[in-house]
């Protein structure tokens, strides 16, 4: 059953769009996500490989499941266009995900646990109708030759990428001293991609024609995650956690990702402290680095495309150098609480904040990838049925953020009153079943 239940997941992956860090996802497991992400000095469930395997020393003999109902809402703008005939404004219509989960982890010795998790690490997913711009002559030399109307980036037909991952982690965590565990988590990645909508780049890539409508291209990688939890005393924890880069790449989209269609899944550094006041409270605190710029097709600004056009062939869209999406290095704070109400019943809340890897100059490739929201509330709940068995839900909402820069289509002929706009909000509604055995 176990093995079924891995495999329907991996079959998910394409569904998986996650509340979002940048495009990590804020938290993971129900109860993670209804604390604000905050778990690196929680060992609450069997989510090892995707926080802290370390922590699952101090978890028992359990396993679960769970699934969420997750609509990010996106929109993207143009003004100030004048008579260039380009402005125009846009929502995405891919607007509800169902996002999985399981984990399972099981206490081998009394001081060694082993498991695996298999979850989401996020994704983006942009679906805008085409259509905006419908000026014979707009989009100057983008576009010479080709007939009107066209999408927001002056492609054709409809806008948008479908960007998943799902990682399975097995982990191995051992309790080395009475409340000292250390714990690894071999990490493989699984990613599927798509663009759409993207044809007026393809002069600006040295393979034009794996820029852009090529259906989904998928590739595989290997990473690690390493971590600690030390139990200082009976009311404080303590935790850090470090995953490593994992290599990742495509082939149909080698004329649109730097180095070739290289796509790589960043590093991150997380931190946490956990209080227990008293018996019925928790208290938890993260801090989490994620290093974008390891990835030179997020992090590279696309504003290298100028470069091209002056003909540094490394700087063109694909290129060893080549033109990204600008995603700056971000550090995420994420702050829980938990109360136990009886026997029966606990409650909990959270807030998590990031810094916006998105700045205002590079807001036109990210049309396509709007990853600016900032401050998520949740709030969240546990029933136990029995001894063995409980039901956990949690609710989360992003407020709405934006960013306005001006265009890179100035470089292009546009006015340099041309400036665009990204937005997005989310909410997200989970539920997960979880038993000891």
């Amino acid at each position: 059953m176990r093995t079924r239940l891995i495999l329907a997941l991996i079959a998910a992956a394409p569904l998986a769009a996650q509340a979002t860090d940048g495009y990590f996802a804020n938290g993971y497991g129900m109860k993670s996500i209804g604390m604000g992400g905050a778990a690196v000095a929680v060992a609450q469930e069997p989510f090892g490989g995707a926080v802290n395997p370390g922590a699952m020393s101090f978890l028992g003999n359990e396993w679960q499941f769970g699934a969420a109902w997750f609509s990010p809402l996106r929109e993207a703008s143009r003004t100030g266009s004048g008579q260039a005939g380009i402005d125009g404004s846009v929502g995405s219509e891919s607007r509800s995900f169902i996002i999985p989960e399981f984990g399972i982890n099981w206490k081998y010795r009394p001081d060694l646990a082993i498991g695996v998790t298999v979850y989401g690490n996020g994704g983006m997913n942009t679906d805008y109708p085409g259509g905006q711009i419908s000026v014979q002559s707009a989009c100057g030399g983008f576009r010479q030759g080709q007939g009107a109307p066209y999408n927001l980036l002056c492609g054709s037909g409809a806008l948008g990428v479908d960007m998943s991952q799902l990682m399975i982690a097995p982990y191995v965590s051992w309790e080395f001293m009475k409340g000292q565990s250390i714990g690894i988590a071999p990490v493989i990645a699984y990613q599927r991609f798509e663009l759409r909508g993207m044809q007026a780049f393809e002069g600006f890539s040295t393979s034009p024609g794996n820029v852009t409508n090529n259906g989904h291209d998928s590739s595989w990688g290997v990473g690690v995650r390493v971590g600690y939890m030390g139990q200082l005393t009976d009311a404080i924890a303590v935790g850090v956690t470090y995953a490593s880069k994992i290599s990742g790449g495509f082939d149909k989209y080698k004329g649109i990702f730097a180095e070739g269609g290289g796509f790589d899944i960043p590093s991150s550094f997380s931190a946490g402290i956990a209080v227990r006041p008293t018996p019925q409270w928790l208290l938890a605190f993260d801090f989490e680095r994620i290093w974008y710029d390891d990835a030179l097709s997020v992090h590279n600004p696309g504003a290298l495309i100028f470069n091209c056009a002056q003909g540094q062939t490394n700087a063109c869209l694909g290129g060893s150098n080549g033109a990204g999406f600008g995603w700056q290095n971000v550090n995420v704070f994420k702050i829980g609480a938990q109360y136990m109400l009886n026997d029966s019943w606990t409650l909990r809340a959270g807030y998590n904040h990031t810094q916006n890897p998105i700045g205002p100059d590079n807001v036109t490739f990210n049309i396509i990838a709007p990853g600016v929201v900032q401050n998520q509330w949740s709030m969240g709940t546990t029933y136990r049925i029995d001894r063995q068995s409980e039901v956990t839900g949690s609710f989360m909402f992003a407020q709405h953020n934006e960013v306005t820069g001006p265009s890179l289509l100035i470089g292009f002929g546009a006015p340099p009153t041309t400036t665009e706009t990204i937005g997005m909000k989310q909410y997200l509604v989970g539920l997960a079943y979880s038993r000891k055995f």
